[in-house]
């Protein structure tokens, strides 16, 4: 039986038509703006004929074969868990910072001073490098 426009609707027809607004807000077919306005009175409608009319204006967007975002594409350049990247970021950042202290310290003291930022970099450096060598590319999922 086909819904006529008169028929209510329910709470799982009004997320499905929440899921296209998002989809379309993504896509950038409407702004926030009128995303948020839209979703204000798809909560406030009742029948199918209200839920209709709030993408009349848009056209029809498939939920089940959206096209993959560069987010949802497995990280395939280096191999390594988005996790392992940020820590390795991390590591060259302060080991970066901690040189060019250690620089501007033997420049204006005018002597070159023990090479400290190795003591700081070495460790964590083959704690990192034990852990990408060995560890699992993949973090385990939690059931």
């Amino acid at each position: 039986m086909a819904n006529s426009p008169e028929m209510r609707a329910s709470d799982a027809d009004r997320d499905r038509v929440a899921a296209i607004l998002r989809e379309h807000t993504a896509q950038g077919r409407i702004t926030m703006d009128e995303f948020n306005e839209r979703l204000e009175q798809l909560y406030k409608s009742r029948t199918y004929g209200e839920l209709a009319r709030l993408t009349s204006d848009l056209p029809d967007v498939d939920l089940r074969n959206r096209p993959a975002k560069v987010s949802d594409m497995p990280a395939k350049r280096t191999g390594l868990h988005p996790g392992m990247r940020a820590a390795w970021g991390a590591w060259a950042m302060a080991s970066g910072i901690n040189w060019v202290i250690w620089l501007i310290v033997s420049v204006t003291s005018g002597d070159l001073i023990y090479p400290w930022p190795l003591w700081v970099m070495g460790p964590w450096g083959v704690i990192l490098l034990m852990s990408t060598v060995f560890g699992g590319q993949q973090p385990k999922k939690r059931r």
